[in-house]
């Protein structure tokens, strides 16, 4: 995968989990559900486009680290919407199936980026 492929894959993942949380009932549980995940989802491409212009390794190292933190923590809050079972969708189950692998590749990014 070329590094632009992984800035649009984290981009659209913010935007379709933004798309997807329209779609959520307008209750006071998915209220907060809707305001963390939005936050994280984001924030995983913000952190990761930020990296891109680390001014050494070891700061490329920690901007993907922080976006790594911010997918896991996106792949938690899908992980209750879908327990929760109000919303069972083909498009929910691509949102976890891409944060897994999000998780995946930026772990995977830390793991060989020596500093």
């Amino acid at each position: 995968m070329r590094e632009n492929d992984l800035l649009q894959r984290t981009f659209n993942f913010g935007v379709d989990c933004i798309i997807f949380l329209r779609k959520l009932p307008n209750n006071q549980e998915y209220q907060v559900i809707k305001y963390q995940l939005i936050k994280c989802a984001t924030s995983t491409g913000a952190n990761y486009e930020e990296s891109q212009a680390g001014s050494s390794k070891a700061d490329f190292k920690n901007k993907v680290r922080i976006a790594l933190r911010e997918a896991r923590e996106s792949n938690y809050w899908l992980k209750v919407i879908d327990k929760l079972g109000d919303i069972k969708s083909e498009e929910l189950d691509r949102l976890l199936k891409e944060s897994n692998e999000l998780k995946n590749i930026l772990a995977s990014i830390i793991n060989n980026t020596k500093v």
